[in-house]
């Protein structure tokens, strides 16, 4: 899904579905479906639908803005996951119809296709498993609505297909047709841009940036790669040495984590807004090191008082050290932080709120 994300196109990935779904009209004419059926569901109901619970799970923001940057990627990788999905289906119904009954078939590839999905959502918006998950599982929502009122909308439909309305809905919108394809444009430019940079041997930030792509997209060997690239070209890039004490602390690996970290203190305490010292902290509360934990949280929320996941780890240090009030108050207080945090932050901030009331139940 990366690298269609860098290298595909939109247009390659539409005939590659009309393709399959023609093959697969040959080999199992049983399926009611017209050829350009499949590509028409996935690009006005099924991708729009998957955006929209998208953005909702995820709070990845407004969705006008989140609409125009991701729509076409993510045409894209359906369309190609339809695409891998129809070829198998359409040999095995060449095949081994007569073996495996046409209902099985059909529940495998949708199957396969969810499988797909998963981590064509999960690296075109950057959202955790869980998430991710959650959104396919919802997707046919908008499929099993649209097929309520598929009577009419199938004719609606064939005169979409018709050359003489594209060729007028071309002519007359043809602008703002074209500017949904710019969100998978301007993706491939700027990673373009980025790996030309790295032909620089001194450029130690295109490096990093090359590092937050795959890092977003969950590809993080290539990311701990670009990083440390990063800083063999540049030592004092703070920035590379604090996603890599993220990374490492994501996988459990908390002695290299605590390695970069302590670097990034020594180079600048207040870096990131003195993230690192949640995170040191976030170390600690996990090795049982409460009262350390303690001394880097209250240095940490006295600059960053409002902070969810800092006051969830300060009050679960004042649990372990047992002083109950002030953790409930640490716990209420992460609680309001999320409530009151701006829409665009609280994609990140809900995890901590929803832990903050466990511990408050």
């Amino acid at each position: 899904m990366s690298a269609i994300l860098d290298r595909g196109s939109l247009l390659f990935a539409s005939i590659a579905v009309l393709a399959a779904t023609l093959l697969l009209k040959t080999s199992a004419a049983w399926l009611p479906i017209s050829f350009f059926t499949p590509l028409l569901v996935l690009a006005i109901v099924y991708v729009p639908g998957t955006l929209l619970l998208a953005t909702l799970l995820g709070r990845l923001g407004g969705l006008g803005f989140v609409f125009q940057r991701d729509y076409s990627p993510l045409l894209t990788c359906a369309a190609m996951a339809f695409a891998a999905v129809e070829i198998p289906l359409a040999i095995a119904a060449w095949f081994v119809s007569e073996l495996i009954p046409g209902y099985a078939l059909l529940i495998a590839a949708v199957l396969y296709f969810a499988f797909l999905m998963f981590f064509a959502v999960r690296t075109v918006f950057g959202l955790e498993n869980g998430i991710a998950a959650g959104v396919v599982a919802l997707s046919w929502i908008p499929v099993a609505a649209a097929a309520f009122v598929w009577g009419p909308v199938r004719g609606l439909l064939g005169m979409l297909a018709s050359p003489f309305f594209l060729f007028y809905a071309w002519y007359f919108l043809g602008g703002e047709l074209s500017g949904l394809g710019a969100g998978m444009r301007n993706r491939q430019n700027f990673s373009r841009m980025l790996q030309a940079a790295t032909v620089n041997p001194h450029d130690g930030e295109a490096q990093y940036q090359l590092g937050l792509v795959h890092q977003q997209r969950h590809q993080y060997t290539e990311a701990i790669e670009r990083f440390k690239k990063a800083i063999a070209i540049d030592p004092g890039l703070t920035d590379a040495h604090f996603q890599l004490g993220r990374i490492a602390r994501e996988q459990g690996r908390a002695r290299d984590a605590l390695s970069h970290f302590q670097t990034v203190i020594n180079q600048d305490e207040r870096h990131h807004s003195s993230e690192v010292l949640r995170e040191l902290a976030g170390i600690y509360v996990g090795a049982r090191q409460f009262g350390d934990a303690r001394h880097e949280l209250e240095i940490y929320i006295e600059r960053r008082p409002y902070d969810p996941e800092g006051l969830y780890y300060y009050g679960q240090a004042l649990e372990a050290l047992g002083e109950t009030a002030a953790a409930h108050n640490a716990y209420a207080r992460a609680v309001e932080a999320d409530r009151t945090a701006p829409r665009y932050r609280r994609r990140f901030t809900a995890r901590w709120s929803r832990l903050a009331q466990k511990r408050l139940a």
